[in-house]
């Protein structure tokens, strides 16, 4: 008797044992595609102010890598990002992480991003918490990289065009974020004579939408929200930095007056090592003349 005890007793730590190997493999395995899987969200924006020649016009936002790898030489992201034939690629700051200081996992992505579609860059706040943007900044420059800082560009097809505006980071100026972002905007659409083209501002805060409203701008990328880190069903994201506790502007499509914004879940980590129900992200966008 005592011995079938035993044996009983050996048999069930044993499926114990085998229980919390499984529990903790599959716990490795589901925090891992949490991190590193790509996830895709394609959008199809429409506009009556879209010109007939960027009917079908597609294009890639990426944001927030902190200086993440997906695979070897950024191979996995740009490759994803290849299969879809972007007509051009916008990346809405945190390209680098204040707390990696290298440079290296961003320059790769941005050197493969070149080869497929022209690529535009703004910067979030990591890259003015760091030391070495004006590094960064050359080194993108001299990849072909099309920096906007508190400037634009005129985006052609054939004899029509449409126009990109990118601002800074507000970390790059000491002073108040509202003021600087309006500021900025208010001084680009004054040498622009307020355009009737479409207009395509990337910004990397999705808390100021109001104040993208208020200048006009028909589209909007943006990130620095991270996807609210950890995102709870029918309610969202838990939190995010300038917005707090179940933040409004973690992902997706926005509308306010006649601006859509859309905010990228990001690449990355920074602060917080692990996201949990939201997957790294590239969203593709289509624009649709009516």
């Amino acid at each position: 008797m005592e011995r079938k005890l035993l044996i009983f007793q050996k048999h069930k730590w044993i499926k114990v044992f085998i229980t919390a190997v499984i529990l903790i493999g599959a716990t490795s395995i589901f925090l891992y595609v949490q991190n590193n899987v790509l996830t895709v969200t394609k959008l199809e924006i429409q506009s009556e102010k879209l010109p007939s020649n960027f009917d079908g016009y597609k294009i890639v936002q990426l944001s927030d890598l902190h200086n993440k790898y997906f695979g070897e030489n950024q191979k996995t992201l740009i490759r994803k990002v290849e299969t879809f034939e972007p007509d051009i690629i916008v990346f809405t700051g945190d390209l680098v992480d204040h707390s990696k200081p290298n440079l290296e996992a961003g320059i790769v992505l941005m050197e493969g991003l070149v080869e497929l579609a022209p690529v535009y860059f703004v910067t979030g706040n990591h890259e003015w918490y760091s030391t070495g943007f004006s590094e960064l900044e050359e080194q993108l420059e001299t990849h072909g990289v099309i920096v906007l800082r508190n400037t634009f560009e005129q985006v052609a097809m054939g004899d029509q065009h449409i126009t990109i505006l990118g601002i800074d980071d507000p970390m790059s100026s000491p002073g108040n974020d509202r003021e600087f972002i309006n500021d900025q905007l208010s001084s680009i659409t004054e040498e622009l004579g307020f355009p009737d083209n479409y207009t395509i501002l990337l910004s990397h805060r999705p808390e100021h939408l109001g104040l993208y409203a208020s200048h006009e701008m028909d589209l909007i990328f943006s990130g620095h929200a991270h996807g609210g880190q950890v995102r709870l069903p029918f309610i969202g994201g838990l939190v995010a930095p300038n917005q707090g506790l179940f933040p409004t502007y973690t992902a997706g499509m926005h509308e306010l007056d006649s601006s859509i914004l859309i905010v990228n879940r990001g690449l990355g980590n920074s602060i917080i090592p692990q996201r949990l129900f939201n997957r790294p992200e590239i969203i593709v966008v289509e624009l649709v003349a009516k």
